[in-house]
């Protein structure tokens, strides 16, 4: 088993997603237990199905002295970074720490593909037209020079694509970083944005719900497709109140590309690694937000693993109902809603059911509850069995 790592301080945080923009609109929607699903209408060809879509970024264009990066998950990134101040935070870390100290940790699953696909569409005597003919708009890598455009870092700048861990991922890789004394703090990015090849992608795998998602319900049919973007910004040191990372815990099945082992192996090791370096107990855990993707072997797994490794006293729910999966985003998105849940002692419903699937264990909630939540779970289990369990306390938990 992995070692007990010390705490890292999550200095500021922020989330932009189908529930709105900012900490207060998630927590808002959470509370009333308000989702933001609606029926598509992002494509041009019809497809029915529920999407989560952020209002207003296709109105929206980058300022000018970053216009060479316009594209639709940029500027997503950017309504995100107006959220709660963030930008501002993470501009003074960067002054406070020195530019080369810190690491910018980016995770994204698509990128900046919409850009692509318009480009395509767009075809001008068979060239990309003038406004799409940047290179860099068009590589996985367009997210990290953007937000380091935007941000001024010029230390570490990595970009993460393990599907729906990735942008869980990036708080473990920040922890080895700051660990290792490659950097002092971390700016941690998760954005993906709406495109046509996810929408019709998953749909032609059959995993897309013609209704909004239904987390861990017994007539659950497939997903809603979601956009987001979160940051965090994580530190050695922090405010006493501030929430720290306890600990994570990474795994691939190697079972199968898009199926995940039938008894839960890697969702298994995740979890006991992330408590584990947590130095906690499965007892200790007050709530879990599970991926709960609403696919029925996903759901299936996840609910007979969180029966058999937790007490009834733990809750547990998914926010997918809330948000759809947000795909290389859902990470952070869940780790922003899994610490307001903290902040506000709100263990958020699993909304859309109306029948629990029979493995659901007492520790599934299908409506809100109150509740003190000192230590916390975020699962994040993507395509390939890569898995992420991410770890949450409150900052005297310690």
């Amino acid at each position: 088993m992995p070692s007990r790592i010390a705490p890292l301080a999550i200095s500021a945080y922020t989330a932009t997603s189908a529930l709105g923009r900012g900490r207060a609109a998630h927590a808002e929607a959470l509370r009333l237990s308000r989702g933001g699903l609606r029926p598509n209408d992002f494509t041009d060809t019809p497809l029915a199905c529920a999407i989560g879509r952020v209002d207003g970024i296709e109105r929206e264009p980058l300022p000018v002295e970053f216009a060479a990066h316009d594209c639709r998950n940029n500027r997503l990134a950017w309504a995100g970074l107006a959220g709660d101040g963030f930008l501002d935070a993470a501009r003074a870390c960067v002054a406070r720490h020195g530019a080369d100290r810190v690491a910018l940790l980016v995770a994204t699953s698509t990128a900046s593909i919409e850009a692509t696909e318009s480009a395509y569409r767009e075809l001008e005597d068979g060239r990309f037209p003038a406004r799409l003919r940047i290179p860099a708009l068009h590589t996985p890598h367009s997210l990290g020079v953007f937000l380091e455009a935007v941000l001024g870092t010029r230390g570490p700048c990595l970009t993460l694509a393990t599907a729906c861990s990735s942008s869980a991922k990036i708080f473990a890789q920040a922890e080895r970083l700051l660990r290792l004394g490659v950097a002092d703090a971390a700016v941690l990015a998760g954005v993906d944005s709406l495109c046509g090849s996810v929408l019709f992608g998953f749909n032609a795998l059959g995993l897309v719900a013609p209704e909004p998602c239904r987390p861990f319900d017994a007539a659950r049919c497939g997903i809603s497709i979601g956009e987001a973007a979160g940051f965090a910004l994580l530190e050695r040191d922090g405010a006493a109140d501030a929430p720290r990372l306890l600990g994570y815990g990474e795994s691939s099945d190697a079972y199968h590309m898009s199926t995940p082992h039938p008894e839960g192996a890697g969702a298994r090791l995740a979890l006991a690694d992330a408590l584990a370096r947590a130095g906690l107990s499965a007892d200790a855990v007050d709530y879990i937000n599970l991926h709960g993707t609403a696919t029925v072997k996903n759901d299936e797994v996840e609910a007979a693993v969180v029966a058999d490794l937790f007490g009834a006293s733990t809750r547990a729910s998914s926010t997918k109902g809330h948000t759809g999966h947000t795909l290389g985003a859902a990470g952070i998105l869940e780790t922003a809603i899994t610490l307001l849940a903290m902040e506000s002692d709100l263990v958020p419903a699993t909304l859309n059911g109306s029948a629990p699937d029979p493995l659901c264990g007492p520790q599934f909630a299908f409506a809100n509850e109150s509740r003190a939540i000192r230590v916390a779970l975020s699962n994040s289990f993507g395509f390939g069995g890569n898995n992420c369990t991410l770890a949450f306390g409150r900052g005297t938990v310690h």
